[in-house]
């Protein structure tokens, strides 16, 4: 099936109703025994955000917002795929797929959707104008959940490939961070004869063992956010990638355990100073969790893990490649690194602000690196 169904969100009262009792019957552990975030999000922390979730916290906002956009879903090997598609008003406008990551969503490009389709009424030139495309991945968010083993980076690749193909698009430009930049990157490298360009917020490259005896500072950075990654931020990825199904229990059945468990990253990976909230509000990290607690994806979007992780080692990337190093995202590759397989590599922005989830962070950096980019390959 190639139909393309119009869609809107539309949860109902009796899931937000279910959300409030499950919230008001929280059993929490016993507090930490340190007085920083080193064992996990504190027990003080938590409870103000369960308490502000269940009593101020407005989904329907969001809801609307999400709503405003027109979205879609579309069949693809049996797997229903949600995807937010908006057309530019300039007639030139270059088509664009963004991808998330885990535990993001299509939330993160709320704030930059309006800018990338129709730069003039942000106060840019109409010459950077995107036709914006930015699907769920299946398992994640609205989209189905895939029943079969099967469903990695790779095939996702695909997957988007035909998605831009039912839109009319024989040719585009892609964009991800996290899981995204991986989605992207295969995008290069398995169809560089339709895309013309991908842009990446995270880049990951495996370090060289010839460069060891004369390391660069940005390898020894690399090196070091490696070190602490795996030492001390990996657990999350090695539950998820080893026994996703156990972890999804708790996460489809607790509320204020799958906020602990996305939250934590949006402390550890965001560019604060050490509490979330310096660099999004609750609301809007409470709209990313809702993502995944309305449609009980937590099993089903760590499975991503057990399907993809360490599986995809990218060999040939050839079409142009923008990166934008943001300072607090989770590993910096050394360029060097990256080049052996990112072998066009025609822009390389180290930023002063931003991290992980950088649309989110950084709306107008991020707007501004990805027209700087792009521009090279329209």
């Amino acid at each position: 099936m190639s139909e393309i169904r119009p869609f809107q969100i539309d949860v109902p009262d009796a899931d937000l109703a279910d959300l409030k009792t499950r919230l008001a019957l929280t059993r929490f552990p016993d507090a930490e025994t340190v007085d920083d975030w080193s064992q996990g999000v504190p027990l003080s922390y938590v409870r103000e955000l369960r308490d502000y979730w269940q009593t101020e916290y407005d989904w329907r906002n969001v809801e609307s917002e999400i709503n405003r956009l027109p979205q879609f879903l579309t069949e693809i090997d049996g797997v229903d795929i949600h995807f937010v598609h908006v057309r530019s008003p300039h007639p030139d406008a270059l088509p664009l797929v963004m991808t998330h990551g885990w535990p993001g969503s299509i939330v993160e490009f709320l704030k930059v959707i309006g800018p990338l389709v129709d730069p003039v009424a942000h106060g840019g030139d109409g010459s950077d104008a995107f036709d914006v495309v930015c699907p769920t991945m299946p398992g994640y968010g609205f989209s189905g959940k895939p029943t079969t083993v099967g469903w990695g980076i790779e095939k996702f690749a695909d997957l988007w490939a035909e998605l831009m193909t039912r839109l009319g698009y024989e040719r585009f430009v892609a964009q991800g961070g996290d899981w995204g930049s991986i989605v992207t990157t295969a995008i290069g490298e398995f169809h560089p004869d339709r895309c013309r360009g991908i842009h990446l917020n995270m880049i990951t490259a495996a370090p060289d063992p010839t460069t060891f005896d004369d390391l660069t500072p940005a390898d020894q950075k690399a090196i070091d956010a490696l070190t602490h990654y795996d030492r001390w931020d990996s657990g999350y990825s090695k539950q998820q990638r080893t026994r996703p199904q156990t972890v999804g229990y708790g996460l489809v059945d607790s509320p204020v355990g799958l906020m602990a468990w996305i939250v934590e990253k949006f402390w550890a990976w965001t560019d604060n100073n050490g509490h979330p909230e310096d660099a999004l509000t609750r609301d809007e990290m409470l709209d990313d969790v809702m993502m995944y607690w309305l449609t009980a994806s937590g099993a089903s979007s760590a499975r991503l893990y057990w399907e993809s992780f360490g599986s995809y080692r990218p060999r040939n990337v050839a079409v142009p490649t923008g990166v934008s190093a943001f300072p607090a995202e989770i590993l910096n590759t050394s360029r060097r690194w990256a080049e052996p397989v990112y072998t066009n590599i025609v822009s390389w922005n180290e930023l002063d602000h931003g991290g992980h989830f950088a649309a989110f962070e950084q709306p107008e950096l991020f707007v501004e690196e990805l027209r700087t980019f792009f521009r090279l390959v329209r």
